[in-house]
């Protein structure tokens, strides 16, 4: 057999980077200075990068980190951090999302580290296919960029909200029926830690009193006709986050043995002795003041300070009427999919209609509106009051004019154009507490007795109005 002809150099780095772009990988190469020196075909598909976009640039340079423990290659190359089948999502030069699962390791030579290289393997169409996919069943959980507000006050929660994702403490949110709260608990569950396990969510007035206990807890066989060996809503959420809506409305000797749940982190079946551990955040909804729940006997106070250690406010719609817009872009846009329409834009006698109007139903009944208006539009392309519901109409042309008979007839100062009454009496109410607390330098106690409310009613009002001590 003839002796194969040794290869030159030149011949053999042809091969080399040949063969490299023949792998249906991307592959990628740096040195001690973070400059690529191998970047296969594969990954200039993946990022939609060229040998031009590389040429003396440090992978710094290419893509963003705050700090070199955000990228595993410079892990590798500095530390010799090997990383194995981990997915990793980032932008590319364009602002373009590309997600990818790596393997990451140190290359050593004689002792050295000399190089790191990256294989990656790209998933971005399939991670896009199943977002798409939940999104069209209605499955995906909510994050914070699913929330639609830019006013100070939504900015203001999503702040806090946020910050709420840090630890496994116990939140309460506050608001009325329709403002959203159930974003802001699959929001905070979704950035939390525990964002990979169960989600379970229970509205508490949805079931009858005498199944409540038994679907929270659990039972076992025979402790009452019928009863079957099944666990409780604290055992599915395991490792997760339990969501206890309208928390209110759950029954107060029930209330009394779910503090204790919370407090010891164990639960017993019905019809069992045996204590279980759990491991569970508990997330909650109220949708009316805790305060005036508690003097009504609706809230236990002890679960209330249990439940509290966050508190989240969700303002009504009336009170952040400048997102009207944002919302109803959104609402038209989903409305336009679903429906197969294509309506472009709305009149500014609607936008009229909607800042003077009171939106006791909140963004729910803005949603409602949007979907009723478009029910009536056929091949239009700008929705017009004629296509509002009626009974939304009848009720905005009677608050308007009860509005300027109350004007006409009271020496106060008439109501501004768009500005209800709840309006002006939650201006009044905000007002007169930061007057009350100024007077008293901000003493909770001898302000609160001066108002004729107790101590945790002020306190509470001063988180609803976001008043500061200065």
């Amino acid at each position: 057999m003839e002796k194969i002809q040794s290869l030159t150099n030149e011949q053999q780095r042809f091969i080399d980077q040949f063969m490299f772009d023949q792998v249906d990988q991307g592959i990628r190469v740096i040195d001690l200075n973070e400059t690529p020196i191998i970047y296969n075909e594969k990954m200039k598909s993946i990022e939609s990068m060229t040998l031009d976009d590389l040429s003396d640039k440090k992978i710094t340079d290419l893509f963003q980190f705050h700090d070199e423990r955000d990228s595993r290659l410079l892990q590798a190359i500095h530390h010799g951090k090997t990383t194995k089948n981990k997915k990793q999502t980032y932008l590319n030069y364009k602002g373009e999302e590309i997600t990818t699962v790596n393997h990451i390791f140190p290359i050593h030579y004689d002792g050295k580290v000399i190089a790191a290289a990256e294989i990656a393997k790209d998933v971005t169409k399939i991670e896009r296919l199943i977002r798409d996919n939940l999104n069209r069943q209605g499955n995906t959980r909510y994050r914070f960029d699913s929330i639609i507000g830019t006013s100070p006050e939504m900015k203001s929660i999503i702040e806090n909200a946020k910050r709420a994702t840090r630890t496994s403490s116990s939140v309460l949110i506050v608001g009325e029926t329709g403002t959203g709260k159930e974003l802001f608990v699959q929001s905070i569950h979704s950035g939390s830690s525990r964002g990979s396990g169960p989600y379970i969510s229970q509205n508490c007035a949805a079931l009858p009193e005498s199944l409540i206990e038994g679907i929270l807890f659990g039972t076992v066989k025979g402790a009452f006709t019928g009863a079957i060996e099944r666990p409780g809503l604290f055992e599915e959420a395991e490792g997760g986050t339990l969501m206890l809506d309208e928390i209110n409305s759950l029954p107060t000797s029930l209330q009394a043995k779910l503090l204790r749940a919370i407090q010891e982190k164990k639960i017993t079946r019905i019809g069992d002795h045996k204590e279980r551990p759990i491991d569970v955040r508990i997330l909650a909804t109220i949708n009316e003041d805790p305060i005036e729940a508690i003097t009504n006997n609706r809230l236990r106070k002890d679960l209330y300070y249990r439940l509290s250690v966050v508190t989240l406010f969700v303002p009504p719609l009336r009170e952040r009427k400048s997102d009207i817009p944002l919302l109803v872009e959104t609402f038209i846009k989903k409305y336009n999919q679903l429906f197969q329409m294509n309506v472009a834009e709305v009149s500014n006698e609607v936008f009229d209609l909607f800042y003077s109007y009171d939106w006791p139903g909140n963004v729910r009944e803005l949603e409602h509106v949007i979907e009723g208006a478009m029910n009536f539009m056929f091949e239009e392309e700008a929705l017009t009051p004629s296509h509002l519901p009626v009974h939304f109409q009848n009720k905005t042309k009677n608050e308007t004019n009860t509005d300027h008979q109350v004007s006409a007839n009271n020496q106060l100062t008439p109501l501004l154009e768009g500005e209800s009454l709840r309006d002006r009496l939650y201006d009044i109410e905000q007002n007169f507490i930061i007057q009350t607390l100024e007077k008293y330098h901000y003493n909770v106690n001898r302000a609160a007795k001066e108002l004729g409310i107790s101590r945790q009613s002020l306190q509470y009002r001063m988180e609803k109005f976001n008043i500061k001590r200065p």
